[in-house]
C-alpha cells in the first residue's frame, strides 16, 4: 500500500512538474532566435549551394494567367552572405536584359529592407529585432515532415510602430502561424497573411491589399535548413492598374561548399 501510494504522489508530481516547466511561445521563440544566432556564428567559414526554380504568374481581372516567367538559380551561402546566379528563363539562357533586371531586383530589395549590404541569407530569417516586433502564443504540439514540431500564432505587437521601410509598413499589418522544430528550434513551416492594405509610397506607386504566403523549410543536414517551397498570393494595385501575381519557388540539388582556408 505504501508502495502505491508513493507511485501514485511520484506521478501526481511529475506531471504538476511537466506543467511547471512548459515553455512558453516567448521562450520558444528565444531559444529560435539563439539557435539561430549561434549558427550563424558556426558556419562562418563553411557553406552551402544548392538550385532554385521559381515561377511568378502574372493574373488578368478574371484570374485567368496573362504571363509566366519560370526562372532557374544557383544560390551559394557562404559566411552568412547569399549570392544568386541567373541560369535559365523559360528554359532559355537569360537574355542581356533578364541579367539587368535581376540585377535591379537585388538592389530594390535591399532598399525595400533598408540596407545596402549584400544580401544576408535568407534562409535565417528570424532576428531578435523581428521577434521583438511580435506576439506570440502556444497552440500546441503537432507533426511537421514526420517531425514533433511546436505550433505558434503570432500577431504585431503593436500594429502601429514606426515604418522606416516598405517592409516595415508590411511587417506592421500581418499575422498568422508558425511551427517550430522541438529539436532544433527552426522554423520547419510558416502561414503568413496581410491583415489589412498597405500603401507603397503614400499610394503613389501603389498598394497591397492581400498578402497569403506559405513557406516549408526542410531539414537538409546538420544545423542545416531551406525553403525547400514557398507559395503566395498578391494583389494589389501597381501605379494605376490593378495587380495580382501567384508565385512559387521550390529547391533542389543541395550540397555542402568546402570551408575557405
Amino acid at each position: 500500500m505504501t508502495l502505491f501510494w508513493f507511485a501514485l504522489s511520484g506521478g501526481s508530481l511529475c506531471l504538476a512538474c511537466e506543467e511547471i516547466a512548459a515553455p512558453t511561445a516567448d521562450e520558444l521563440m528565444q531559444r529560435a532566435v539563439t539557435h539561430a544566432e549561434t549558427l550563424d556564428a558556426a558556419q562562418a567559414n563553411g557553406g552551402f549551394a544548392y538550385r532554385k526554380v521559381s515561377v511568378i504568374e502574372e493574373l488578368d481581372s478574371s484570374g485567368k494567367v496573362k504571363e509566366r516567367k519560370e526562372r532557374v538559380y544557383k544560390v551559394s551561402h557562404r559566411a552568412g552572405l547569399t549570392h544568386t546566379k541567373l541560369l535559365q528563363v523559360n528554359g532559355n539562357l537569360p537574355a542581356r536584359a533578364d541579367i539587368k533586371e535581376q540585377a535591379e531586383n537585388d538592389t530594390n530589395v535591399r532598399h525595400c529592407f533598408g540596407s545596402s549590404k549584400p544580401a544576408r541569407d535568407p534562409e535565417s530569417f528570424l532576428t531578435a529585432d523581428l521577434v521583438a516586433r511580435f506576439a506570440f502564443s502556444l497552440v500546441g504540439k503537432t507533426n511537421i515532415n514526420e517531425r514533433a514540431a511546436y505550433e505558434i500564432t503570432f500577431q504585431p505587437r503593436l500594429p502601429e510602430q514606426p515604418a522606416r521601410s516598405i517592409v516595415d509598413r508590411v511587417l506592421n499589418r500581418i499575422s498568422g502561424t508558425l511551427w517550430l522544430d522541438t529539436e532544433d528550434f527552426e522554423v520547419a513551416r510558416a502561414d503568413i497573411r496581410l491583415g489589412s492594405e498597405v500603401d507603397l509610397l503614400w499610394g503613389v506607386a501603389g498598394c497591397l491589399k492581400k498578402l497569403v504566403y506559405t513557406v516549408t523549410r526542410t531539414r537538409v543536414g546538420d544545423g542545416v535548413w531551406l525553403n525547400s517551397f514557398s507559395s503566395g498570393d498578391f494583389e494589389g494595385r501597381k501605379l494605376l492598374e490593378p495587380m495580382r501575381l501567384k508565385m512559387r519557388t521550390q529547391i533542389s540539388d543541395f550540397q555542402r561548399l568546402k570551408a575557405e582556408s
